[in-house]
């Protein structure tokens, strides 16, 4: 019998077990009662008798859910060391794995021959800081809580306003309309005042650290705060208190931005759904605020916060970014640590900014990426963000068949964003991929089912809002039966679509598309995207009454270099009044209603 046969049957045997313990039919050829221990490669190591407790007929049922059928005699020879491994896999299931720990295997995107980017970083922010009285704050603060970064940083360097007052103004518009959209978990308002009081001092010292220094933000509630509750968004976590800070809140704090809270996520970083309910959409609150990234999206175009940071693995930062409005970018998988953050795909997690302008996500970006010695798939790449680049040295493609493929209210609408673009100086030539391995995503289920297979053993998954079929409690226990073989021809598979992809991305620096078009194949090759708003579609309230909801135009990158499509999505913005709109009136009418 082949060791790599009985393989197979990983995801399967735990259900057959569990089966087998509530009723055990006769095996129709019973060559044993009892199995040998596993000896390991070679049959070494010695035998200890078990009890038989896989039978034939199982055994012949989970071979058919794998398209095998093997011969009685085949069979008969497989029982023992099934029988064998199940006793292997249940002394594994002892061992007490860490939710942090990561598996002994990495994911690199690009092909092996990738050359690193080399020379130093070439970053050129266009935030302008003078000294003191250069700069005017408005009669009432509260004006600036929709401004970008690049706009109030100026404000705080020149000490126009304080840390201090612009975090107090930023905790009572969350305290006002956090409860309202669901979109923060745990306030830190000691942890804020103290950071911005530091703030405030260093700067009136002298000691200014950058455009971040005095800003308050969020994060999603998935990176750890040392003595701050982490829950991600799951009722089994909702008492979990990490002791210590993940990379990107320690690089943050370097950077003197202001932690403010811990903003709502889809439990267990699936879409809008958590323990205390749905986050919304500050747009239209009828609407939840997509996922997982939710809390993010919805606070930062809410300006609740000054910028946030989210996760995507499948969409989780494009997606709300798209339903709330505000401007998203998904760094290059590996660009930014993951330590200190909850995995739920391994091969597939990044960590990347939600602000209010295309120049804010360069910014934190900038602050938040490369290497910490914890995280293993951190490329060391520079960052280089160069907004006066001339966009006629660039090379920039167009999806143009996803384009003409929308109708109605969006294809006008989009028809309209490419001619702006085309009015900006972006010169675009029609580009075709077509997404053709998207039955590979199960790769992140089987993940994520991995990373949470103690909750799903213990029933804990059970205590999820979300039991339907598309939620993760379902999509854990149907995951439990995805073959190691599969996994690892899935992973293969992958390997052949990074190779597609890099030879069609290697005669562009940009290609413009639909912000949801490519997503499943750019999140597996860990290609780079930035969304930003680009108008508004309407959509009708119970009441009959029609509001307008944002949608957002998307611009994808080669591996490692989120500079080309941010400095394209920049023009877009800057010719352009959308990402000057934001959602004062239906925010307003929340707190009425």
């Amino acid at each position: 019998m082949d060791r790599r046969t009985w393989l197979q049957l990983l995801g399967l045997l735990s259900t057959a077990s569990a089966a087998n313990s509530q009723q055990r039919p006769p095996a129709t050829t019973p060559p044993a009662t009892t199995a040998p221990g596993d000896g390991g490669r070679g049959g070494r190591g010695g035998f200890q008798q078990q009890p038989m407790r896989i039978t034939k007929e199982q055994v012949a049922a989970a071979l058919t859910l794998l398209g095998l059928n093997f011969q009685d005699a085949e069979l008969d020879l497989m029982l023992r060391r099934v029988n064998s491994a199940l006793y292997n896999y249940e002394a594994l299931r002892k061992i007490d794995v860490p939710y942090g720990t990561e598996p002994a295997f990495a994911f690199h995107p690009g092909l092996p021959d990738r050359q690193p980017i080399h020379g130093p970083q070439r970053f050129f922010p266009t935030v302008v800081t003078s000294r003191r009285g250069h700069h005017t704050a408005p009669a009432d603060l509260e004006e600036v809580a929709f401004w970008p970064v690049t706009r109030i940083a100026p404000l705080i360097h020149s000490r126009a306003i304080t840390s201090t007052d612009l975090t107090k103004m930023y905790l009572a518009r969350m305290k006002k309309y956090g409860p309202k959209l669901l979109c923060y978990v745990t306030l830190t308002e000691p942890l804020a005042l103290e950071q911005a009081a530091a703030a405030d001092q260093e700067i009136r010292a002298g000691r200014y650290r950058g455009p971040l220094h005095g800003i308050p933000y969020g994060v999603k509630d998935l990176f750890d705060t040392k003595g701050i509750p982490t829950t991600w968004g799951a009722e089994p976590f909702q008492s979990r208190v990490p002791n210590e800070d993940a990379t990107v809140i320690e690089r943050l704090n370097k950077a003197g931005a202001v932690l403010i809270a811990k903003l709502s996520m889809g439990a267990l970083a699936m879409g809008d759904l958590w323990f205390q309910g749905r986050t919304k959409n500050p747009w239209n609150l009828e609407q939840g605020s997509s996922g997982s990234s939710a809390g993010s999206a919805s606070a930062t175009s809410a300006g609740l916060v000054g910028f946030s940071l989210g996760t995507e693995t499948l969409g989780s930062i494009v997606s709300p970014s798209t339903q709330c409005g505000t401007a998203g970018l998904r760094p290059t998988y590996g660009r930014v640590s993951r330590h200190g953050a909850m995995a739920l795909s391994w091969t597939m997690d990044k960590i990347g900014p939600i602000c209010r302008g295309v120049e804010d996500l360069a910014l934190v970006l900038h602050a938040v990426y490369g290497p910490d010695g914890k995280d293993r798939t951190v490329g060391a790449d520079p960052f280089h963000w160069e907004p006066h680049r001339p966009l006629t040295s660039m090379k920039i493609g167009v999806l143009q068949s996803a384009f003409d493929r929308m109708q109605g209210p969006q294809k006008a609408l989009y028809d309209q964003a490419l001619a702006d673009l085309k009015k900006a100086g972006v010169e675009m030539t029609p580009v075709d991929f077509q997404e053709d391995l998207t039955q590979v995503r199960f790769l992140l289920e089987a993940e994520g089912a991995a990373a949470f297979d103690d909750i799903t053993r213990d029933g804990q998954v059970r205590t999820l809002k979300g039991q339907a079929a598309q939620d993760w409690p379902n999509t854990f226990r149907s995951s439990r039966l995805v073959p190691a073989v599969e996994y690892i021809r899935a992973q293969r598979a992958r390997t052949l679509l990074v190779e597609k992809f890099e030879a069609f991305m290697k005669d562009w620096d940009v290609v413009v598309l639909p912000s949801n078009a490519l997503l499943t194949t750019t999140n597996l090759t860990g290609n780079p995207q930035v969304v930003t708003k680009c108008g508004f579609i309407d959509a009708t309230l119970q009441s009959g009454e029609k509001t307008p909801v944002p949608r957002t135009i998307g611009f994808i990158g080669r591996v490692y270099d989120e500079g080309s499509p941010l400095r394209v999505a920049l023009a877009y913005e800057q010719a352009t009044e959308w990402h000057n709109r934001h959602p004062v009136a239906a925010l307003e009418k929340a707190l009425v209603s």
